[in-house]
């Protein structure tokens, strides 16, 4: 059950990142705007979710895991932001590239840190 409930989540998460990358794309942007926006709001699910999972501990293991690996997981790539800095450092465009990769540490780092310290004061609490 839980392997079926990482794979539906991993699923619903891969599908609204692609539905924010076509829809951010149409604006014509340079800038790869639809995988920091995925990043940032799966970071913001994640620390969310864990907090309130640290909480609330009668909630299913099974169902943590389809949030946190399946749904993030799918939600957030890597991989494809690793190809997107790539891409603009290819095509020549090393300040943007420079700029996507600071905004994207900090806003990720920074969801995290706002949720966890800010509402409810670090994960050890």
């Amino acid at each position: 059950m839980k392997l079926l409930l990482i794979f539906v989540g991993g699923g619903v998460g891969s599908l609204l990142r692609y539905g924010i990358s076509v829809w951010l794309a149409s604006q014509s942007l340079r800038f790869p705007m639809g995988t920091l926006v995925a990043n940032v709001l799966a970071c913001l699910v994640l620390g969310t979710a864990t907090a309130y999972f640290l909480q609330k501990t009668d909630i299913s293991p099974a169902y943590q895991a389809m949030v946190l690996t399946g749904f993030c997981g799918g939600f957030s790539t890597f991989s494809t932001f690793s190809l997107e800095t790539f891409r603009l450092i290819e095509n020549g465009h090393l300040m943007m590239a420079m700029l996507y990769v600071v905004l994207s540490v900090l806003l990720c780092l920074g969801v995290l840190w706002i949720i966890f310290k800010v509402n409810y004061q670090g994960l050890g609490a």
